[in-house]
């Protein structure tokens, strides 16, 4: 008989894949193909969700070199971690219906795959019947088996972060994540409502004094660098929006620049200052661009924010500022300045893309 170049273990509705040596890269990519696929290290299995279809596409694939086993129903960690799978795909597509942003939902599936898998790892005792109030209740009690008391779970795992010192911004967003799961998926505002957010911390913005700015934006030896810098300080923009930007963003003739899907999925218009004008054209002129104003390494897709984060440090090593310096320094003293100019608070707010004039205020509080 050959040897199989995959094995598929059934479990129910999930599958589990793992690929024996030998294997070749067609092979890897017809598993890559699969939706909602995942690699597991830890076991060194792909796990997909629907067993059915991705049986249909593996036998295409493979054929004969394809051994299925039906495993049964999984029990014990098995199962855990087959609803923990479940639950996660279902937070995953109520964070895409929902709209949030690629970026959040990449950051709030961190967190729950981080916090069902501590759950898994550190069980508490399950539900009892007295805590099961209603047919929601007891539908997310049998779906999070694992979770044992969901509120009590969340709140001895976020125990483990504050113990471990982590920002206070990391576990604000681990909260968020998490009361995302008890309200939407497990249909549990009210348990959501429990689960405590820390107290915010009060930190002054970092900001840089006209002649700081002056000698950082002096400093880039590259047009498009010196572009980039340009814009992030003239046009208040985070490090998301400007390497988004595109040629028709910049309106010359009005002085604007228009932000496309800025934080919250907002379109704005912002300040475009006559010498960032200069700088885009003289990088323009050298390095025509078309579907992206800042393309990365390849032209289809835009430059890196962690590119821009890098170009942000250097130039403010080379001119000599102790501080530390972000895309984000940049916008808070923009900010900052106008107001120092005279610009109102709410223009400001506006030019910014701030829903509320406290977060404004926060940026411009050492006017």
């Amino acid at each position: 008989m050959r040897t199989p170049a995959a094995v598929a273990d059934r479990r129910g509705e999930f599958l589990e894949i793992r690929l024996r040596p030998g294997f070749t890269k067609d092979d890897l990519n017809a598993i890559r193909s699969l939706p909602d696929r995942r690699w597991v290290p830890r076991d060194r299995v792909w796990r997909v969700p629907d067993a059915d279809a991705a049986l249909r596409t593996l036998a295409q694939h493979f054929g004969e070199r394809l051994l299925v086993k039906e495993a049964g129903p999984p029990t014990g960690e098995a199962a855990a971690h087959g609803e923990a799978e479940a639950l996660l795909d279902r937070a995953r597509k109520g964070l895409v219906l929902r709209g949030y942003s690629p970026r959040t939902v990449r950051a709030y599936l961190g967190h729950l795959r981080r916090f069902v898998a501590w759950c898994v790892a550190y069980p508490a005792p399950a539900a009892s019947d007295h805590d099961v109030d209603g047919s929601a209740a007891a539908e997310a009690a049998a779906c999070t088996r694992f979770l044992g008391e969901p509120e009590d779970a969340a709140q001895r795992y976020l125990l483990t972060l504050a113990s471990r010192g982590l920002s206070r911004s990391f576990h604000s967003q681990a909260v968020s994540a998490i009361r995302f799961l008890f309200e939407t998926v497990l249909e549990q505002p009210q348990m959501a409502l429990r689960v405590p957010r820390p107290r915010p911390e009060v930190a002054l913005p970092q900001i840089l004094s006209a002649g700081e700015v002056a000698r950082l934006l002096e400093k880039p030896r590259y047009l498009k660098h010196r572009a980039i810098l340009m814009l992030l300080y003239s046009a208040g923009l985070r490090v998301s929006e400007v390497v988004r930007l595109r040629p028709a963003d910049l309106d010359e003739e009005r002085g604007l620049l228009r932000v496309r899907r800025g934080k919250g999925r907002k379109d704005r218009q912002t300040l475009l200052a006559r010498r960032a004008m200069e700088a885009v054209r003289a990088y323009r002129k050298a390095h025509p661009t078309s579907q992206w104003l800042f393309p990365g390494g390849r032209p289809d897709r835009p430059l890196g924010t962690r590119s821009v984060q890098r170009i942000v440090e250097r130039a403010a090593r080379s001119a000599g500022i102790q501080k530390r310096v972000t895309p984000h320094t940049l916008r808070h003293s923009f900010a900052t300045h106008l107001l120092e100019g005279g610009t109102n608070l709410r223009i400001i707010q506006e030019l910014l893309g701030h829903s509320s004039s406290r977060t404004t205020e926060i940026n411009t509080h050492l006017a």
